[in-house]
């Protein structure tokens, strides 16, 4: 079976919404319609009901006008979901850069944290293909402002932004997940294991999995689940970040 493939923008149409360099107009849908306002409203429900809920149709009974009239200002879904994104990036703050590299990289980390938080939808919507919009471009040049002054090749501060930025979009997913399965199951990850734990108890020989029992249990105990979001991004950022500073230190032992 053939994988599923999202609907693919058409580049010439998503730059020029993403640039905002042609701007349709439609006398029929009066002149409080625009680009901003049809991704500001489908960011609104994409945040209240989840990427699935976006349609074209929909947007368009949000804001009151005809479907037709939404596709005068932007060509179709995966154009939308492009503009959707690059908008959210420009949401991000970019403050002074200030303290020394890891400070400053751990700061980009929980901003981009924070975003994911605000917008989950997020997560299924971006691809290794970037939009290429002016907020992509800003938050790239101001997070690599972050780490340019470290002593690395260019190829590999791309690379370190990378690591760090995959690192975040992986713990955002995880994060993500549980609350899913919570709203799905109603059920929280802790009562999750209590309703399975007397089934588990009559089928595990006692002492058969020593350290998994030790380590489960140790790991259940300090979360009070299976698995802590908050913990895995905080371990995760820091060990990250130990990794960069042994490259950053020799780099700096060989000048």
């Amino acid at each position: 079976m053939a994988n599923e493939r999202k609907p693919t923008a058409d580049p010439a149409r998503s730059l020029a919404l993403l640039w905002r360099t042609r701007e349709p107009t439609s006398r029929s849908a009066g002149p409080a319609l625009s680009v901003d306002r049809i991704v500001q409203t489908a960011i609104e429900i994409a945040d209240a009901e989840g990427l699935d809920a976006l349609t074209m149709r929909r947007v368009g009974a949000a804001l009151g006008v005809g479907t037709m009239s939404v596709y005068t200002y932007v060509p179709g879904k995966a154009e939308l979901v492009a503009v959707m994104i690059d908008t959210a990036y420009g949401e991000m703050p970019r403050p002074a850069v200030e303290g020394d590299w890891r400070t400053r990289l751990e700061r980009v980390a929980r901003d981009n944290l924070a975003l994911y938080q605000r917008h989950p939808w997020m997560l299924r919507a971006e691809t290794t293909r970037p939009v290429l919009g002016p907020h992509l471009m800003a938050k790239y040049e101001y997070e690599l402002g972050a780490i340019v002054d470290i002593g690395l090749t260019d190829v590999e501060i791309d690379a370190v932004l990378t690591l760090v930025l995959g690192h975040v979009k992986s713990a955002a997913r995880a994060a993500s997940e549980v609350v899913d399965l919570e709203r799905e199951t109603g059920l929280t990850d802790g009562q999750w294991w209590q309703s399975h734990a007397p089934v588990l108890e009559t089928v595990l020989t006692a002492g058969a999995y020593p350290v998994a029992s030790r380590v489960g249990t140790a790991a259940g105990e300090r979360h009070g689940a299976a698995y802590g979001p908050e913990y895995a991004f905080e371990f995760g950022l820091q060990r990250v970040l130990d990794g960069i500073s042994v490259v950053v230190a020799e780099r700096a032992a060989n000048r």
